[in-house]
């Protein structure tokens, strides 16, 4: 146990039995503890493999490359339709926690193994990503933005052509756009 992390585990309070139960568990694999993101953070040499949170409705494993993990038991979720490598496995009572300490601790170690054989996550090009029209329109408008925005990192013009795409209504889609525009033009990020 790392004592950096201790605080973590003493401040939560919905789910208190349920992380200090993935901690045991986490740590009996023989993983380091840190703290990354405001979470613990299981770690193998420099490698991220697990890490715990909570949310408002249940707490959660996630693996940081749970696509690549065999779901023998079909317990893995993937948070959201965007999201390409990480998995989680969710719990609402300790209960569920301590009746798959074995099998969690399988989904662990298959993690591990993940890691020490350096196997990747392939992750979609930026170029697969839709383009909204709203967007598109702008770029073709402005020479400038299509440069700022082709010299941001893959994982800023991923963020942007999610958030651009997702509104279902073209007068939302392009609010966002012109709100963004600023934000491009100055080199930053979706979320600065």
């Amino acid at each position: 146990m790392n004592p950096k992390v201790d605080f973590y585990f003493s401040k939560e309070q919905k789910w208190q039995q349920e992380i200090e139960q993935m901690r045991l568990i986490t740590l009996d694999c023989g993983l380091d503890e840190e703290l990354k993101w405001g979470c613990p953070c299981y770690t193998l040499g420099e490698s991220n493999v697990v890490l715990i949170h909570v949310f408002k409705e249940y707490c959660a494993f996630l693996f940081f490359k749970g696509a690549l993990l065999s779901d023998t038991d079909s317990i893995l979720i993937q948070q959201s339709e965007n999201v390409q490598a990480a998995r989680q496995i969710r719990f609402t009572d300790v209960k569920q926690i301590t009746e798959l300490a074995a099998v969690l601790k399988t989904y662990i170690y298959q993690a591990i193994e993940v890691e020490k054989a350096g196997l990747k996550v392939e992750l979609k090009k930026t170029t697969e990503f839709a383009v909204a029209d709203e967007f598109q329109q702008k770029l073709d408008e402005l020479p400038a933005l299509k440069n700022a925005f082709e010299t941001l990192t893959p994982g800023r013009q991923r963020a942007y052509l999610l958030h651009f795409s997702q509104p279902k209504q073209a007068k939302t889609r392009e609010a966002r756009v012109e709100k963004c525009i600023p934000q491009i033009l100055n080199g930053k990020g979706l979320t600065v």
